[in-house]
């Protein structure tokens, strides 16, 4: 995956490492595994799932949400640097009316969302009944909503299994990279280097449909 200079809200060398995130390999192969024929990015910022996904599946048509321009702006430039204009296309904020739409039909489907807080609206299944046939990765946010990780769990339970997904920590012996030069800089440097930046433990929600497994 070719990537352009820079990120949008979130950390840019832990993506060109290759370790940002890693705790969802497991689940992302999975997904890659079901062949989704519709891919929904809700939060797709720059386009590390949006584009990546579309690489690693080109049998399918990738909608990704990115409610800030800059951040449209930027997914624009890593589609085209990975010649994936007629796969993805780029919308603003989703809604749930957007969300039904898009999810009306009986394609399989595979949601990523990662919305600061936004999927305890989004990820309604009385509002949006194809959620129960898709397969949904959602980052959690409790710092935002208090107990969010448990009402989305709660409210899965009974049309999914429900992984929950925790983030481990990060080391600076992941930094491959060794010269004179990076053997200078402070120990921080390279915590930064691989730090995600994030302001807790943060856990994501891996969620297939039961009815596949029947």
């Amino acid at each position: 995956m070719k990537y352009p200079r820079d990120s949008f809200g979130s950390c840019l060398i832990p993506k060109l490492l290759g370790i940002y995130e890693r705790e969802l390999y497991p689940a992302i192969e999975q997904a890659c595994a079901s062949k989704p024929e519709l891919i929904v990015d809700i939060g797709a910022a720059e386009g590390f799932y949006a584009v990546g996904l579309a690489r690693r599946n080109p049998q399918a048509r990738v909608v990704a949400y990115e409610m800030e321009e800059k951040g449209r702006q930027i997914l624009k430039e890593t589609i085209q640097l990975n010649g994936r204009e007629a796969a993805v296309e780029i919308r603003g904020k989703c809604e749930l009316a957007d969300l039904r739409q898009l999810m009306s039909g009986n394609q399989r489907t595979l949601v990523i969302c990662d919305c600061e807080g936004y999927e305890q609206v989004l990820l309604d299944l009385a509002q949006v009944p194809g959620l129960a046939r898709a397969r949904i990765l959602v980052e959690t946010h409790d710092f935002v909503t208090a107990g969010l990780t448990e009402d989305l769990m709660a409210r899965f339970a009974r049309t999914h299994n429900v992984e929950r997904i925790w983030q481990t920590d990060r080391s600076p012996s992941e930094y491959p990279f060794r010269s004179l030069y990076l053997s200078m800089l402070p120990a921080g440097y390279w915590r930064w280097a691989v730090s995600e930046w994030r302001p807790v433990r943060m856990c994501w929600l891996w969620m297939t449909p039961r009815a596949e497994a029947a």
